[in-house]
């Protein structure tokens, strides 16, 4: 058996992919039991994070494995396995375990050196546990990874390196202040108490915000979480708890908001947010990201024509009869007619060739506007089409082009409500990004801000330390697969010593205690030193890459009984069992 995982992260694919494949905590315990029930896997475990969905698992054959796994991660997640595919990733045997003990040391994490990874890793363990999905490998995985993980962050710097999300978060909302002056006597809004909320509650009370209002769907969660904020002594903050329902209210009395649900569906709609700020909403889309504009690469054009593309435009301009996609009015200015690019920005392609069709057709004005006094070129204006008909066949739209006058645009307001989304799939509609007075800072937007962070000379011995760790498991794992191997050749050795002494017992009846346990003792030494040197050397080449075979080659030369092995497998397999039900605590 070999260890195989498939997954996807904000490392794999974008936050839109990673949104809709996020699995809740049904869907995961599903998945784990429906791939243990597939032929190619034995052991199943499932580690979802918000910027992460990955199945590790026990398999028998690869190809196979790799085929089922990505099979179920599909039907579970509800994206189709033709998308999901260019996403995923897959880890084999050695480069399955660098990945996961990476992944608990933080360097792979969307902000790199943070420790929540390891929780979450728990509580993979833990789930696959109580399912009896995780088997000996899975379960000296998990834990060594843990192991690993908190190796690197007491040996090293890693911590200097990162930091959690909701840290992370907050200095974006901060936009460069100090984070305990920039929360300092703010109300903050929290929705949710799973851990990861719990941390954001317990981050901001730190940080020195003045009060901390719970929602969750869970009353009594909620309620626990205030009063351990309550009762902090480091802590001046006042926590209380509220209904879900109650959310829309206090959204008009908070300045900061920190969601992470567990919801499929919107839990902030633009429109809630937008009441409760009483803002204005931005046309274009500012607030996206540094130097958004209207048309620019911050924000993606409009596609296709009536009242979407009539927003931005200007009013009072003259139309187009009978054009059959009913194009908004617009100005006619000197190179930029409604016939040509102005009325086709952001279509697409299909559009283009009906609107073609039309201005083939339509009669043409014959000047541009009073301020041109210029007549308009058919010619040109037909091989001005023609280049957009190009450009739409090969992006799949017509970019928007601006005019050539200078766009003057009102001033974005200082924000009056900030709002953290740490959910997967979003709690908070990214139309928020363009109410005034509102900044949201999402998943999406800390991918983006992360990939900027400095790195810490520390993370080389976090790798170091995982290509260390990664060596001696593969050894040890290894090593473990001869054992029983080992044992049942023993075993055997001392069943041949027991029935020829039994044998000699019956031959000399006469013989004396003394004597039949000296020369008991005798032949076991025998046997002993026999077996000793090729166990102890076969167990050092097993460990070696490549040294699976020697199990086979012991097995054979000794005419092992193979039953004999696998009770030997599952009898330790039982106990280890035993004690991780026993020892279950904290890891």
């Amino acid at each position: 058996m070999s260890l195989l995982v498939v997954g996807l992260s904000h490392r794999s694919a974008p936050v839109s992919v990673l949104e809709r494949a996020a699995l809740n905590a049904d869907a995961q315990v599903k998945l784990v039991q429906d791939t243990v029930a597939a032929e190619p896997a034995t052991e199943a475990a499932v580690l979802a994070t918000c910027n992460r969905i990955e199945l590790y698992a026990d398999v028998d054959k690869f190809h196979a494995g790799v085929a089922e796994l990505s099979t179920l991660l599909a039907q579970h997640s509800g994206v189709g396995l033709d998308e999901l595919t260019p996403y995923l990733y897959v880890h084999y045997e050695d480069r399955a375990v660098h990945h996961l003990f990476s992944v608990a040391c933080g360097l792979d994490s969307m902000v790199v050196g943070e420790g929540q990874i390891l929780g979450q890793i728990k509580d993979s363990l833990a789930r696959a546990q109580d399912l009896h999905s995780a088997g000996r490998l899975l379960n000296d995985l998990f834990q060594q990874a843990l192991r690993v993980g908190k190796r690197a962050h007491s040996e090293t710097g890693i911590d200097r390196a990162g930091q959690s999300l909701v840290t992370f978060g907050l200095e974006q909302l901060a936009a460069g202040a100090d984070v305990q002056a920039w929360a300092s006597g703010k109300k903050a809004l929290v929705i949710g108490a799973g851990s990861m909320s719990s941390l954001a509650a317990a981050t901001l009370a730190r940080a020195g915000v003045a009060e901390i209002v719970i929602a969750n769907r869970t009353g009594e969660r909620a309620e626990r979480l205030a009063a351990i904020l309550n009762e902090g002594a480091a802590q001046d903050v006042l926590a209380r708890a509220v209904p879900m329902d109650a959310v829309s209210g206090e959204l008009t009395r908070a300045d900061v908001v920190v969601s992470c649900t567990g919801a499929t569906g919107l839990v902030l709609t633009a429109e809630a947010v937008a009441a409760a700020v009483g803002g204005p909403v931005l046309e274009g889309g500012a607030g996206q990201g540094a130097g958004a504009q209207p048309g620019g690469d911050g924000v993606p054009p409009l596609r296709g024509s009536g009242a979407a593309l009539a927003a931005r435009l200007p009013a009072g301009s003259a139309g187009d009869e009978n054009c059959p996609l009913d194009l908004p009015p617009m100005q006619a200015t000197a190179g930029f007619s409604v016939l040509g690019e102005g009325a086709v920005a952001g279509m697409a392609a299909a559009d283009l060739e009906q609107h073609a069709a039309w201005v083939d057709n339509a009669p043409r004005p014959q000047t541009s506007g009073p301020a041109s006094g210029t007549v308009l070129d058919p010619a040109q204006e037909a091989e001005a089409i023609a280049a957009l008909a190009a450009l739409a066949g090969t992006v799949g739209r017509i970019p928007e082009r601006r005019k050539a006058e200078p766009v003057v645009e009102a001033p974005r307001p200082a924000p009056v409500l900030f709002l953290l989304d740490l959910a997967m799939p979003r709690d908070i509609d990214a139309a928020v990004h363009r109410l005034a007075g509102v900044r949201l800072v999402d998943i999406e937007s800390l991918a983006e801000a992360s990939a900027d962070a400095p790195m810490a000379a520390d993370v080389d011995q976090v790798r170091r330390i995982v290509a260390d760790e990664v060596a001696a498991f593969g050894a040890a794992l290894r090593a473990a697969h001869i054992t029983p191997t080992v044992v049942a050749l023993r075993t055997m050795a001392a069943d041949v010593v027991a029935s020829e002494i039994a044998r000699l017992e019956g031959r000399l009846p006469a013989l004396d205690d003394k004597h039949r346990s000296e020369i008991t003792q005798t032949v076991k030494r025998v046997v002993d030193k026999l077996l000793h040197a090729p166990t102890v050397r076969v167990k050092q080449l097993a460990a070696e890459p490549g040294g699976a075979g020697y199990a086979d080659a012991l097995r054979t030369l000794f005419d092992l009984d193979q039953e004999a092995v696998a009770a030997v497998s599952r009898a330790e397999g039982a106990d280890d069992e035993s004690e991780n039900s026993k020892n279950r605590g904290p890891a």
